[in-house]
């Protein structure tokens, strides 16, 4: 693989057989050329984020080596999330329930501020469902921008957040 770059990609779902669709997920993500997975967190059952009256999630991170750019990876990642039978055209309400959603979480140190791609995740910095498997398979993170995401994480409630298997 030529020059890769480390990106780390959060899953969720909570619709239909949802820890079935983020393992689903990680394949998918596998197959992607020029990319290579390299650790992945445990599997979270985590409370509904946002609107909270759905479904609880079941949430990953995956860190993924790859030479696929920003929005190429982006776009490979929306690809999987609409084989998995989501459409982001008709998701609604915002933060509603997911047959899988991928969001792309850090792509290197890279701060990217373009239509349809924010990097590092405008909300990753909030989001313990996002940091508490990050941190598991990335223990000295920095999020760019924010610093050591585990000082983010030491300031929220994480005991509603349960490691599956």
């Amino acid at each position: 693989m030529d020059a890769t770059i480390r990106a780390y990609v959060g899953l969720g779902a909570n619709l239909g057989e949802a820890e079935a669709a983020v393992r689903a997920g990680l394949a998918a993500l596998d197959r992607l050329p020029s990319t290579r997975r390299v650790a992945v967190s445990r599997l979270y059952r985590t409370p509904a984020w946002g609107l909270v009256e759905q479904p609880d999630f079941i949430n990953a991170v995956a860190a993924l080596d790859t030479a696929l750019a920003p929005g190429r990876l982006l776009e490979s990642m929306l690809d999987i999330e609409r084989e998995a039978g989501r459409d982001r055209r008709h998701d609604t309400p915002r933060w509603g329930p997911r047959v899988l959603d991928l969001d792309l979480l850090l792509y290197g140190d890279a701060v990217i501020e373009s239509p349809g791609l924010q990097v590092p995740h405008p909300r990753l910095h909030e989001r313990a469902f996002a940091l508490l498997p990050l941190l598991e398979i990335a223990p000295d993170l920095d999020i760019p921008g924010i610093g050591p995401a585990r000082d983010c994480l030491r300031t929220m409630a994480v005991d509603d957040i349960e490691a599956i298997g």
